[in-house]
């Protein structure tokens, strides 16, 4: 089981372009229904974690899927698998990319990259607030969030201690009533 969390991570470290959250629908779909390691409901509550976690996106969700199923070697092993591929590719463009940094194909083709990774980072959010309940009532919330940040340079670490103190408060006022 080691040796397949290990392999997984590792293709999927290997074949996603874009970073961790372009990865997303590919852990999912490997996780989840290829594997059936985990359902859809918990594998969204550890995205919510591997979110708020400090660290890389990518390796938090890997190690917190390696935990569930195997423990602390379940969570090195997933780890591992994800970031080595990073590491190899880093290093071999590292290598060589003195010799094509003026190319302009290669240039060319970096940029033909940066629509796909959009369209991969994109992809899962909108999959994600979804599934995560967005609808037309809510929807204002991430608009809201985003404008704070991009427009108005709030810093996330205020949004997100703001969206706590906001569900303790929920919780206080409507949920505990109940």
């Amino acid at each position: 089981m080691l040796l397949t969390l290990f392999v997984t991570f590792f293709k999927i470290g290997l074949f996603t372009i874009g970073g961790g959250y372009a990865m997303i629908p590919l852990i999912e779909r490997e996780v989840v229904d290829r594997h059936g390691w985990i359902n859809r409901e918990d594998f969204l509550d550890l995205l919510a974690i591997a979110q708020s976690a400090p660290g890389v996106f990518a390796v938090n969700i890997s190690i917190f899927i390696g935990y569930r199923l195997r423990g602390v070697r379940g969570s090195v092993f997933c780890a591992l698998g994800t970031v080595l591929p990073s590491v190899l590719i880093i290093l071999f463009i590292a290598m060589f990319l003195g010799q094509f940094r003026d190319n302009r194909v290669v240039n060319n083709v970096l940029k033909g990259i940066r629509p796909a990774v959009i369209a991969l980072i994109l992809t899962p959010t909108i999959r994600l607030a979804s599934k995560a309940g967005l609808n037309r009532w809510n929807w204002w919330v991430p608009v809201m969030t985003a404008l704070l940040i991009w427009w108005l340079g709030v810093s996330p670490v205020w949004i997100i201690f703001a969206t706590i103190v906001g569900a303790v408060m929920y919780y206080i006022f409507k949920v505990r009533r109940v």
